[in-house]
């Protein structure tokens, strides 16, 4: 199964649409295909030194996909790169 975290904060426009991103691909990809995360950077000091001007970000198994604006076409493609290894 691969993880997609969503790395965000409360109150970020570009991190609610991120979430909307990611939720309206990953229905479309088979029940056990992926497992979404979010987590915030206001409770974990080290993602906030890390990510905090970059959010939203997007980490597919722990790697850095993109920040800031996510791409619907190329999270799906990359999903769907994972789901075929």
């Amino acid at each position: 199964m691969t993880t997609v975290t969503i790395i965000s904060k409360p109150d970020c426009h570009l991190c609610d649409v991120a979430r909307e991103v990611v939720e309206t691909v990953v229905v479309d990809l088979p029940d056990d295909a992926v497992a979404v995360e979010e987590l915030s950077i206001l409770d974990d000091p080290e993602l906030y030194a890390q990510w905090w001007e970059k959010i939203p970000v997007v980490l597919i198994d722990g790697r850095l996909h993109g920040h800031w604006r996510v791409s619907p076409e190329r999270l799906r493609a990359a999903l769907t790169e994972q789901e075929n290894r």
